[in-house]
């Protein structure tokens, strides 16, 4: 006997029936039970986070702070007002979202009808596909050149009448490198929407944002998740034209960024010295991290510009190792996809990250990684 029909299921998108849910990183917490390691054993460098955490000012203030039973602003206009002076553009090209994911989505929000074309450069941060199907997009993949730099003539050839969007990650994730000004600028001559997501901003200093109030196309996305440690308050901002900014201010939720998110973005600022000495470590301790990995025989580093370091598994299986480090502990990326076959990520940790991790790699590569 058949089921009965679940009639709810006719009333939702059927493009939303079929879509993949995007797959996040777990909570350290989650991590221990699954390991079977105390939670203070557990080295995590699966989600680009910064290990130094948020400036001890953030801290202060949210503790201090009394008025959490009163809306935040809707307008933004403290946050805002203090990035105008980090960014070097006029507050009024600068609006703030829930992580630049809240911001991905207004953007697509804005510019598709449902079946409008978005180009995405792959391989890439998997939060533009995603978007754009929730969105009712249509995804186009154009792939990477061999040292994973975008094509832009392939780029171009794939534009058409439906084309509205095209993201570019600089630097790219997983992979670390940095996009040229010039071939940002050559795709923004196209007409379409470029839109820039400067992520790892600071740990490249690579950025396109003062370019865009001369452009009304160029949209740059960034986040205080990475640099500032602020991952789990949810903020990031983006720099965009007059005449597209004052229409997101039409669509976003009045109040998208909590009090807390808003306290702790504007005291990072106040305690910036603190903040760029943390990215200096990380800095650091990712060309250690790098020089390292690439007297491993096993693996093939690539050089990056951003908080993590992308491999390619010459020998074995990149599934096992990721296997092996959870044993022990340590929690990185791996990926197993047509375009990032056999390859993992690492996040940059503390110099006592990277040595145990090193260790534990050694091991895995001593008895073989396959």
């Amino acid at each position: 006997m058949n089921p009965p029909e679940r009639g709810i299921e006719k009333m939702i998108r059927s493009d939303l029936l079929r879509l993949t849910a995007y797959q996040p990183i777990v909570p350290p917490d989650v991590l221990s039970q699954e390991a079977g390691v105390p939670i203070e054993g557990v080295i995590k460098l699966d989600g680009n986070e910064n290990p130094y955490g948020c400036s001890p000012m953030v801290r202060d203030a949210l503790a201090a702070y009394s008025f959490y039973n009163i809306y935040p602003d809707p307008e933004q206009r403290e946050v805002r007002q203090a990035l105008e002076g980090y960014v070097g553009v006029g507050a009024k090209h600068i609006l703030a979202g829930a992580g630049s994911d809240e911001l991905i989505d207004l953007i697509l929000r804005l510019f598709l009808n449902p079946g409008d074309r978005v180009i995405n450069c792959v391989p890439t941060f998997g939060m533009y596909s995603f978007c754009t199907e929730v969105c009712g997009g249509v995804i186009v993949d154009v792939p990477r050149d061999k040292s994973y730099a975008i094509d832009t003539r392939r780029v171009k050839q794939a534009i058409d009448e439906k084309t509205k969007v095209v993201f570019i990650a600089s630097p790219n994730n997983p992979t670390g490198n940095t996009t040229s000004e010039s071939d940002i600028l050559e795709l923004v001559k196209t007409g379409i929407v470029v839109v820039v997501d400067e992520a790892y901003y600071e740990f490249s200093r690579v950025t396109v944002a003062p370019l865009v109030p001369q452009h009304e196309n160029l949209i740059v996305l960034r986040s205080f998740s990475k640099w500032a440690g602020l991952a789990g308050l949810r903020i990031g901002y983006g720099v965009f034209p007059t005449s597209i900014i004052e229409h997101l201010l039409k669509i976003k939720q009045p109040y998208n960024i909590n009090v807390a998110a808003q306290i702790a973005a504007k005291e990072s600022f106040a305690d910036i010295e603190y903040l760029k000495n943390t990215v200096k470590a990380i800095v650091a301790e990712r060309e250690r991290l790098l020089a390292e990995l690439e007297n491993l025989r096993f693996l093939k580093p690539w050089p990056s510009q951003a908080n993590f370091i992308y491999c390619a598994v010459l020998d074995g299986d990149a599934r096992s190792i990721h296997k092996e480090l959870q044993k022990k502990g340590i929690f990185i990326r791996y990926f197993d996809t047509p375009l990032l076959g056999n390859s993992i990520r690492i996040s940059v940790g503390k110099p006592e990250h990277t040595d145990v991790l090193i260790k534990a790699l050694q091991e895995i590569g001593g008895k073989g990684s396959g």
